[in-house]
């Protein structure tokens, strides 16, 4: 959902899309064999690389259907995780290796696949438990350490097993009495958006009656709290950042929900963790988006582009690309503006993330060092998208594709997250110094 600047609007949680499964094929008996000398054992040399790289999905109330926490849960898969982390499939990555480094890239090194390609080889013996690294802890059902707070949708929702669902919304007032921060998100209160819309139970824009209230659930200028989509990972920002929950806000979550051929339901819930002091800057984030464009029938490298500039100073952090089936590839870049020898415009493009897309594994890339930029930067984000018959995701290669909130149709968004003083929100973010392109 684009957000627009200059606005002051109650804030959301955004999720979207269906959850995606690792099915791995069974391997081998639980048998326990006798390890050879300087072979790789599981307690020794596997679980730790399972606890750094791979549990975060792969536990008990993990999004992944098969936890690799014991040997007995780990063994029969051996063969599966060989492969998928010969071939780089696991753990899921998609960022460039040439443009740009991230604190939360989960990829293995080289080493640490070769153990695990060489226990597997060795048939897996599992070693002595004495060996074992101490155990992760879990919060139950979180990625997150030990929640200080958990919003839960007050009502669930009824999901169809097919056809379209619309976006579906929820408002959690959250009955602050006072301003808090938290690591994961802002929220600003006093303002109109969804007022008139029922408080506690989901709804649709088609079931609202105010008109401006449907318009507003299509649009909004809101602060972003949270965006989840398959593959996300909990944001979670230094002592000295965080994102403002004014007292007495509201959340809002905005669902996306896809049918899956099966009747269900679904309660989600946010936790949060507070700031132990109020920190110094404040994460706020911002998204260049393009919605005018048309992909034509069976393209199979389609280009769209986007560009704004920062308003004033801000420190940039990390990305979140999203697109539909038919994305393809996504790029942020810095554009320099400079002229050549003779006078004519040269612009110079520097990368900062170059995504291969997958819709099925959409992620947030945190960049290792954070990148001060100032007022003025121009920022690029360009997507591309596949509308070929060769994309085994794509609904229809003989559709002319737009704009939509439906799987089957597409969107452009880039958002991103920076930091700027604690003192100032997005509507004091966007009073400019002087005329420059806003960033929507």
């Amino acid at each position: 959902m684009p957000i627009r600047a200059n606005q002051t609007l109650r804030g959301f949680l955004v999720f979207g899309g269906a959850f995606a499964s690792l099915l791995l094929r069974l391997n081998g008996s639980f048998a326990q064999d006798v390890p050879a000398k300087n072979q790789p054992t599981f307690y020794r040399d596997v679980l730790p690389v399972l606890e750094q790289h791979c549990q975060s999905c792969h536990r008990a109330g993990g999004i992944a259907p098969i936890p690799f926490e014991t040997y007995e849960e780990t063994r029969p898969f051996a063969g599966a995780i060989r492969r998928a982390t010969q071939e780089k499939s696991m753990p899921p990555w998609f960022a460039d290796s040439n443009a740009g480094e991230f604190s939360n890239d989960p990829s293995l090194r080289p080493e640490e696949i070769g153990t695990l390609a060489a226990w597997a080889e060795a048939k897996s013996p599992a070693g002595e438990s004495k060996d074992a690294p101490p155990s992760r802890h879990w919060a139950e059902g979180w990625s997150i350490p030990k929640t200080d707070l958990v919003l839960k949708m007050p009502q669930a929702v009824a999901l169809p097993a097919s056809g379209d669902i619309e976006y579906t919304y929820e408002i959690v007032p959250t009955n602050f009495k006072e301003d808090r921060w938290v690591q994961t998100a802002e929220v600003l209160p006093d303002s109109n958006w969804l007022r008139h819309a029922p408080v506690g139970v989901p709804f649709t824009a088609s079931t609202l009656t105010d008109p401006e209230d449907r318009r507003g659930a299509h649009w909004t200028d809101s602060d972003v709290l949270l965006v989840y989509a398959p593959g996300s990972s909990p944001d979670a920002w230094p002592e000295k950042m965080g994102k403002f929950i004014p007292a007495g806000s509201d959340l809002v979550f905005q669902m996306h929900y896809t049918a899956n051929g099966h009747a269900a339901s679904d309660r989600s819930s946010i936790g949060l963790i507070f700031s132990k002091h109020a920190p110094e800057q404040r994460v706020l984030t911002l998204q260049l988006t393009n919605d005018h464009f048309v992909i034509p029938p069976g393209a199979p490298d389609y280009r769209v582009e986007a560009r704004g500039t920062l308003p004033n100073d801000a420190t940039l952090l990390s990305f979140f690309p999203h697109m539909h089936l038919r994305g393809k590839r996504f790029e942020y870049n810095l554009i320099r503006r400079k002229r050549s020898g003779d006078g004519k415009p040269d612009n110079e493009i520097e990368p900062l993330l170059r995504v291969n897309y997958h819709f099925h594994w959409q992620m947030s890339y945190r960049l290792a060092e954070p990148r001060f930029l100032r007022a003025g930067t121009e920022l690029q984000a360009v997507a591309w998208y596949d509308n070929s018959k060769a994309n085994a995701h794509n609904p229809d290669a003989d559709a002319e594709v737009r704009w939509g909130e439906q799987a089957y149709d597409e969107m452009m968004v880039g958002f991103f997250d920076v930091a700027v003083p604690a003192g100032v929100d997005k509507q004091r973010f966007f009073i400019r110094k002087k005329e420059q392109q806003q960033v929507r």
